[in-house]
């Protein structure tokens, strides 16, 4: 394996594209806060999996692998694997359902949890919500069933 996070992150999914037999493209872009590793190509559905698990599965493991740097001391870069826009067209989804949520909670005046979901998509709700001052955010529950709620900020 190469010597750059960024090297095996990509090594990592070139992988498991090809034993998929997607005959895809990987490509990868680095910022000093993340790199992503995008695979393009067409019929991307087997890579990201049904409800996203694939996906979440390969990022999960290039999380893992790819940090493997002598300089502890070294800032860690978040990774993010992605195919065909699905994170970009998840994470308008997420933000839909969490203004529904939100938009419910108010208008009965009672916590509502949302459907479980990876950390990442609990972290993408929380910030899409955190700037409404009207509705707070936690989660519960254990993994992989660990859900996000929506609650009306209580008045004092």
């Amino acid at each position: 394996m190469s010597d750059s996070a960024a090297d095996r992150a990509r090594e990592l999914v070139e992988l498991v594209v090809e034993a998929l037999e997607l005959g895809s493209d990987v490509t990868v872009e680095e910022t000093e806060e993340q790199i992503t590793v995008t695979v393009g190509g067409e019929d991307l559905g087997l890579f990201i999996g049904r409800h996203g698990q694939t996906i979440e599965a390969v990022q999960h493991l290039a999380q893992r692998v790819a940090p493997r740097d002598a300089n502890r001391d070294a800032p860690r870069q978040r990774i993010v694997v992605d195919a065909a826009g699905y994170r970009a067209r998840r994470q308008e989804a997420l933000e839909g359902q969490a203004a529904d949520a939100a938009d419910d909670a108010l208008r009965f005046g009672r916590p509502v949890a949302l459907d479980a979901m990876s950390a990442t998509e609990r972290r993408i709700v929380h910030e899409h919500l955190r700037d409404r001052g009207d509705v707070e955010t936690y989660s519960e529950g254990e993994e992989p069933d660990r859900r996000l709620v929506v609650a009306p900020v209580a008045k004092a």
